[in-house]
Protein backbone atom coordinates (compact mmCIF):
# COMPACT_ATOMS: atom_id res chain seq x y z
CA UNK A 1 0.00 0.00 0.00
CA UNK A 2 1.69 3.66 -0.94
CA UNK A 3 2.71 5.36 1.77
CA UNK A 4 -0.66 8.31 3.00
CA UNK A 5 -0.09 11.97 2.28
CA UNK A 6 -0.03 14.56 5.12
CA UNK A 7 -2.35 17.24 5.13
CA UNK A 8 -0.27 19.78 7.21
CA UNK A 9 2.55 19.29 4.44
CA UNK A 10 0.21 20.07 1.51
CA UNK A 11 -1.35 22.87 3.14
CA UNK A 12 2.58 24.59 4.10
CA UNK A 13 3.55 23.50 0.26
CA UNK A 14 0.20 24.82 -1.25
CA UNK A 15 0.61 28.35 0.13
CA UNK A 16 4.31 28.69 -0.24
CA UNK A 17 4.42 27.37 -3.33
CA UNK A 18 1.72 25.95 -5.32
CA UNK A 19 3.46 25.77 -8.73
CA UNK A 20 6.31 24.23 -7.75
CA UNK A 21 4.28 21.88 -5.70
CA UNK A 22 2.06 20.90 -8.43
CA UNK A 23 5.05 20.57 -10.82
CA UNK A 24 6.88 17.98 -8.36
CA UNK A 25 3.74 16.44 -7.97
CA UNK A 26 3.11 15.41 -12.20
CA UNK A 27 6.87 14.50 -12.21
CA UNK A 28 6.59 11.56 -9.72
CA UNK A 29 3.31 10.85 -11.54
CA UNK A 30 5.15 11.14 -15.09
CA UNK A 31 7.98 8.81 -13.88
CA UNK A 32 5.58 6.53 -12.49
CA UNK A 33 4.57 6.39 -16.33
CA UNK A 34 7.85 6.13 -17.86
CA UNK A 35 8.48 3.01 -15.54
CA UNK A 36 5.03 1.54 -16.80
CA UNK A 37 5.83 1.91 -20.73
CA UNK A 38 9.36 0.33 -20.15
CA UNK A 39 8.37 -2.66 -17.97
CA UNK A 40 5.71 -3.01 -21.01
CA UNK A 41 8.14 -2.93 -23.79
CA UNK A 42 10.26 -5.52 -21.73
CA UNK A 43 7.51 -7.91 -21.35
CA UNK A 44 6.35 -7.59 -24.68
CA UNK A 45 9.56 -8.57 -26.00
CA UNK A 46 9.39 -11.55 -23.86
CA UNK A 47 6.37 -12.87 -24.55
CA UNK A 48 5.35 -11.19 -27.87
CA UNK A 49 1.94 -9.69 -27.15
CA UNK A 50 1.06 -6.73 -27.90
CA UNK A 51 -2.37 -6.18 -25.85
CA UNK A 52 -2.07 -4.40 -22.57
CA UNK A 53 -4.79 -4.57 -20.12
CA UNK A 54 -5.32 -1.54 -17.84
CA UNK A 55 -8.29 -1.67 -15.13
CA UNK A 56 -9.28 0.57 -12.08
CA UNK A 57 -12.39 1.45 -10.83
CA UNK A 58 -14.08 4.58 -11.15
CA UNK A 59 -12.85 8.21 -10.90
CA UNK A 60 -9.10 6.60 -10.99
CA UNK A 61 -8.58 7.76 -14.25
CA UNK A 62 -7.81 5.23 -16.20
CA UNK A 63 -8.13 7.36 -19.92
CA UNK A 64 -5.89 9.68 -19.14
CA UNK A 65 -3.30 7.57 -17.76
CA UNK A 66 -3.55 4.97 -20.48
CA UNK A 67 -2.83 7.70 -23.16
CA UNK A 68 0.64 9.13 -21.16
CA UNK A 69 1.20 5.44 -21.13
CA UNK A 70 0.78 5.84 -25.39
CA UNK A 71 2.88 8.89 -24.83
CA UNK A 72 5.89 7.29 -23.10
CA UNK A 73 5.64 4.40 -25.43
CA UNK A 74 5.92 6.42 -28.75
CA UNK A 75 8.70 8.41 -26.55
CA UNK A 76 10.53 5.28 -26.86
CA UNK A 77 9.88 4.31 -30.46
CA UNK A 78 6.71 2.19 -29.78
CA UNK A 79 3.41 3.34 -31.39
CA UNK A 80 0.82 2.88 -29.18
CA UNK A 81 -2.97 3.26 -29.46
CA UNK A 82 -5.77 3.63 -26.28
CA UNK A 83 -9.10 2.11 -26.81
CA UNK A 84 -11.84 2.53 -24.01
CA UNK A 85 -14.02 -0.72 -23.63
CA UNK A 86 -16.42 1.18 -23.40
CA UNK A 87 -17.14 1.05 -26.93
CA UNK A 88 -17.81 -2.69 -26.66
CA UNK A 89 -21.34 -1.92 -24.64
CA UNK A 90 -24.01 -3.85 -25.53
CA UNK A 91 -27.14 -2.19 -25.87
CA UNK A 92 -29.41 -2.78 -23.46
CA UNK A 93 -31.63 -6.30 -23.64
CA UNK A 94 -34.70 -5.94 -21.13
CA UNK A 95 -34.92 -9.40 -21.15
CA UNK A 96 -31.48 -10.93 -20.82
CA UNK A 97 -29.87 -7.91 -19.05
CA UNK A 98 -27.71 -8.77 -16.03
CA UNK A 99 -29.61 -7.76 -12.92
CA UNK A 100 -28.37 -7.31 -9.39
CA UNK A 101 -30.31 -8.75 -6.66
CA UNK A 102 -33.12 -6.67 -6.08
CA UNK A 103 -33.65 -7.09 -10.02
CA UNK A 104 -32.57 -3.66 -11.25
CA UNK A 105 -30.46 -3.30 -14.14
CA UNK A 106 -26.64 -3.97 -13.39
CA UNK A 107 -24.99 -1.21 -15.22
CA UNK A 108 -21.91 -2.32 -13.53
CA UNK A 109 -21.23 -6.21 -14.70
CA UNK A 110 -19.50 -7.33 -17.10
CA UNK A 111 -21.80 -9.01 -18.88
CA UNK A 112 -23.12 -5.72 -20.01
CA UNK A 113 -19.74 -5.87 -22.56
CA UNK A 114 -19.51 -8.16 -26.13
CA UNK A 115 -17.05 -10.38 -24.06
CA UNK A 116 -17.14 -12.34 -26.97
CA UNK A 117 -16.30 -9.56 -29.70
CA UNK A 118 -13.32 -8.50 -27.75
CA UNK A 119 -11.56 -11.74 -26.57
CA UNK A 120 -11.99 -12.03 -30.45
CA UNK A 121 -9.86 -8.95 -31.10
CA UNK A 122 -7.67 -9.44 -28.53
CA UNK A 123 -6.55 -12.81 -30.43
CA UNK A 124 -6.69 -10.83 -33.58
CA UNK A 125 -4.84 -7.76 -32.70
CA UNK A 126 -2.10 -9.80 -31.13
CA UNK A 127 -1.68 -11.70 -34.50
CA UNK A 128 -1.37 -8.76 -36.49
CA UNK A 129 -4.77 -8.75 -38.07
CA UNK A 130 -7.16 -6.04 -38.61
CA UNK A 131 -10.24 -5.29 -36.45
CA UNK A 132 -13.07 -3.03 -36.78
CA UNK A 133 -13.45 -1.25 -33.26
CA UNK A 134 -17.15 -0.57 -32.46
CA UNK A 135 -18.25 2.96 -30.99
CA UNK A 136 -21.02 2.70 -28.41
CA UNK A 137 -22.84 5.53 -28.44
CA UNK A 138 -24.58 6.41 -24.11
CA UNK A 139 -26.89 8.89 -25.46
CA UNK A 140 -28.93 6.38 -27.72
CA UNK A 141 -27.80 2.96 -26.18
CA UNK A 142 -26.73 1.43 -29.10
CA UNK A 143 -23.59 1.26 -31.38
CA UNK A 144 -22.76 3.90 -33.93
CA UNK A 145 -21.61 2.08 -37.14
CA UNK A 146 -20.22 5.88 -38.51
CA UNK A 147 -17.96 6.09 -35.76
CA UNK A 148 -16.40 2.51 -35.86
CA UNK A 149 -12.55 2.18 -36.98
CA UNK A 150 -10.31 -0.15 -38.12
CA UNK A 151 -7.32 -1.02 -36.32
CA UNK A 152 -4.56 -3.52 -37.46
CA UNK A 153 -1.30 -3.62 -35.28
CA UNK A 154 2.71 -3.18 -37.22
CA UNK A 155 5.66 -4.68 -35.97
CA UNK A 156 6.78 -1.80 -33.36
CA UNK A 157 2.88 -1.26 -32.32
CA UNK A 158 1.04 -2.63 -28.94
CA UNK A 159 -2.83 -1.53 -27.98
CA UNK A 160 -3.73 0.04 -25.02
CA UNK A 161 -7.45 -1.32 -23.86
CA UNK A 162 -8.36 0.33 -20.59
CA UNK A 163 -11.64 -0.47 -18.86
CA UNK A 164 -13.40 -1.35 -15.00
CA UNK A 165 -13.44 -4.74 -16.54
CA UNK A 166 -9.80 -5.50 -18.12
CA UNK A 167 -8.66 -7.77 -15.83
CA UNK A 168 -11.94 -9.51 -15.11
CA UNK A 169 -11.41 -13.23 -15.41
CA UNK A 170 -13.61 -13.49 -18.45
CA UNK A 171 -10.80 -11.40 -20.51
CA UNK A 172 -7.80 -11.33 -18.86
CA UNK A 173 -7.79 -15.31 -18.57
CA UNK A 174 -7.79 -15.96 -21.82
CA UNK A 175 -4.46 -13.65 -22.42
CA UNK A 176 -2.26 -14.81 -20.45
CA UNK A 177 0.26 -13.36 -22.10
CA UNK A 178 -1.26 -9.82 -22.28
CA UNK A 179 0.49 -6.85 -19.77
CA UNK A 180 -2.09 -5.98 -16.68
CA UNK A 181 -2.30 -3.04 -15.27
CA UNK A 182 -4.56 -1.79 -12.47
CA UNK A 183 -4.57 1.77 -11.42
CA UNK A 184 -6.65 3.70 -8.65
CA UNK A 185 -6.16 6.42 -6.50
CA UNK A 186 -4.50 4.77 -3.50
CA UNK A 187 -3.24 7.42 -0.98
CA UNK A 188 -5.43 8.59 2.02
CA UNK A 189 -4.29 11.77 3.27
CA UNK A 190 -3.41 11.86 7.44
CA UNK A 191 -2.82 14.36 10.00
CA UNK A 192 0.54 14.75 11.64
CA UNK A 193 -0.81 12.59 14.72
CA UNK A 194 -1.77 9.91 12.20
CA UNK A 195 -5.88 10.61 12.38
CA UNK A 196 -7.40 10.20 9.12
CA UNK A 197 -8.06 13.43 7.46
CA UNK A 198 -9.61 12.36 3.84
CA UNK A 199 -10.14 8.80 1.88
CA UNK A 200 -9.04 7.44 -1.04
CA UNK A 201 -12.16 6.42 -2.33
CA UNK A 202 -12.96 10.29 -1.37
CA UNK A 203 -10.83 11.46 -3.60
CA UNK A 204 -12.04 9.05 -6.24
CA UNK A 205 -15.52 10.43 -5.44
CA UNK A 206 -14.66 13.45 -5.70
CA UNK A 207 -13.11 13.41 -8.65
CA UNK A 208 -16.62 11.78 -9.97
CA UNK A 209 -18.57 14.63 -8.66
CA UNK A 210 -16.76 16.99 -10.16
CA UNK A 211 -16.63 15.67 -14.04
CA UNK A 212 -19.83 15.07 -13.50
CA UNK A 213 -21.04 18.67 -12.61
CA UNK A 214 -19.06 20.04 -15.10
CA UNK A 215 -19.48 17.54 -18.39
CA UNK A 216 -22.06 14.83 -17.84
CA UNK A 217 -25.04 17.26 -16.91
CA UNK A 218 -25.36 15.54 -13.76
CA UNK A 219 -25.52 16.97 -10.31
CA UNK A 220 -23.70 15.81 -6.88
CA UNK A 221 -27.29 14.46 -5.74
CA UNK A 222 -27.36 12.05 -8.88
CA UNK A 223 -23.46 11.15 -8.53
CA UNK A 224 -23.94 11.03 -4.48
CA UNK A 225 -27.24 8.97 -4.86
CA UNK A 226 -25.25 5.94 -7.68
CA UNK A 227 -22.19 6.13 -5.62
CA UNK A 228 -23.10 3.13 -3.63
CA UNK A 229 -24.11 0.53 -6.77
CA UNK A 230 -20.80 1.87 -8.26
CA UNK A 231 -19.09 0.76 -5.23
CA UNK A 232 -20.70 -2.37 -4.69
CA UNK A 233 -19.69 -2.97 -8.31
CA UNK A 234 -16.78 -2.67 -7.81
CA UNK A 235 -16.30 -4.91 -4.60
CA UNK A 236 -17.79 -7.78 -6.82
CA UNK A 237 -16.38 -7.13 -10.46
CA UNK A 238 -13.24 -5.22 -10.29
CA UNK A 239 -11.56 -5.56 -6.59
CA UNK A 240 -10.89 -9.21 -6.70
CA UNK A 241 -9.22 -8.78 -9.96
CA UNK A 242 -6.70 -6.61 -9.10
CA UNK A 243 -4.08 -8.36 -7.61
CA UNK A 244 -3.74 -10.55 -11.76
CA UNK A 245 -1.89 -6.94 -12.58
CA UNK A 246 1.95 -7.25 -13.17
CA UNK A 247 1.72 -3.84 -11.12
CA UNK A 248 -0.83 -1.83 -9.16
CA UNK A 249 -0.56 1.79 -9.98
CA UNK A 250 -1.09 4.39 -7.27
CA UNK A 251 -3.05 7.52 -10.00
CA UNK A 252 -3.44 9.51 -6.76
CA UNK A 253 -1.84 13.33 -6.99
CA UNK A 254 -0.67 14.95 -3.49
CA UNK A 255 -2.09 18.11 -4.39
CA UNK A 256 -5.31 17.35 -6.34
CA UNK A 257 -7.51 17.91 -3.67
CA UNK A 258 -7.08 21.07 -2.88
CA UNK A 259 -7.24 22.06 -6.75
CA UNK A 260 -10.70 20.31 -6.59
CA UNK A 261 -11.95 21.67 -3.35
CA UNK A 262 -13.59 24.89 -5.06
CA UNK A 263 -15.56 22.56 -7.90
CA UNK A 264 -16.62 20.00 -5.57
CA UNK A 265 -18.31 22.65 -3.20
CA UNK A 266 -19.80 24.12 -5.96
CA UNK A 267 -21.30 20.98 -6.49
CA UNK A 268 -22.51 20.14 -3.15
CA UNK A 269 -23.86 23.26 -2.63
CA UNK A 270 -27.48 22.27 -4.70
CA UNK A 271 -27.66 18.64 -2.43
CA UNK A 272 -30.55 18.78 -0.65
CA UNK A 273 -30.72 17.46 3.08
CA UNK A 274 -32.73 14.52 2.09
CA UNK A 275 -30.03 12.78 -0.33
CA UNK A 276 -29.68 9.70 0.13
CA UNK A 277 -25.92 9.60 0.80
CA UNK A 278 -26.39 12.82 3.28
CA UNK A 279 -24.13 11.31 6.12
CA UNK A 280 -21.04 10.78 3.69
CA UNK A 281 -21.44 14.22 2.73
CA UNK A 282 -21.62 15.42 5.92
CA UNK A 283 -18.42 13.85 6.83
CA UNK A 284 -16.87 14.75 3.36
CA UNK A 285 -17.36 18.43 3.54
CA UNK A 286 -15.88 19.49 6.32
CA UNK A 287 -12.67 17.11 5.89
CA UNK A 288 -12.70 19.08 2.02
CA UNK A 289 -12.67 22.35 3.82
CA UNK A 290 -9.36 21.76 5.78
CA UNK A 291 -7.30 22.07 2.44
CA UNK A 292 -5.95 25.21 1.27
CA UNK A 293 -7.16 25.81 -2.62
CA UNK A 294 -4.80 25.55 -5.68
CA UNK A 295 -5.76 27.26 -8.75
CA UNK A 296 -6.16 25.04 -12.28
CA UNK A 297 -3.80 27.80 -13.32
CA UNK A 298 -1.00 25.28 -11.74
CA UNK A 299 -2.14 21.95 -13.45
CA UNK A 300 -0.44 21.21 -16.37
CA UNK A 301 -2.20 20.80 -19.76
CA UNK A 302 -1.85 16.80 -19.80
CA UNK A 303 -2.64 16.22 -16.23
CA UNK A 304 -4.33 13.32 -15.14
CA UNK A 305 -6.58 15.92 -13.23
CA UNK A 306 -7.62 17.48 -16.25
CA UNK A 307 -10.03 14.29 -16.80
CA UNK A 308 -12.07 15.84 -14.54
CA UNK A 309 -11.57 19.81 -14.88
CA UNK A 310 -11.52 20.02 -18.27
CA UNK A 311 -8.95 22.39 -20.19
CA UNK A 312 -6.66 19.16 -21.15
CA UNK A 313 -4.60 18.25 -23.73
CA UNK A 314 -6.04 14.85 -24.66
CA UNK A 315 -9.86 14.64 -26.08
CA UNK A 316 -12.21 12.35 -24.45
CA UNK A 317 -14.71 10.27 -26.24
Amino acid sequence: MPYPYNIENINKRANADPIGFATECEAIFNRKVAEVAADIIERTESTGSRVVLLAGPSGSGKTTTAKKICDALMWRGIKAHSIALDKYYLPTDVENAPRTPDGEYDRESPLCLDLKLINEHFTRLDKGKEVIIPHFSFRNQQRDPTRAMPLKLGNDELVVFEGIHALNDLLADKHPDAYKLYISARSDIIHNDGEMCFKRTWARLLRRVVRDDLFRAMGAVTTLEMWGNVREGEKKYISPFKFKADLLFDSSMEYEVSVLKPFALKAFSNVPDDCKRKEELEELRPALMQFEEIDTSCVLHNSIIREFIGGGTYTYD
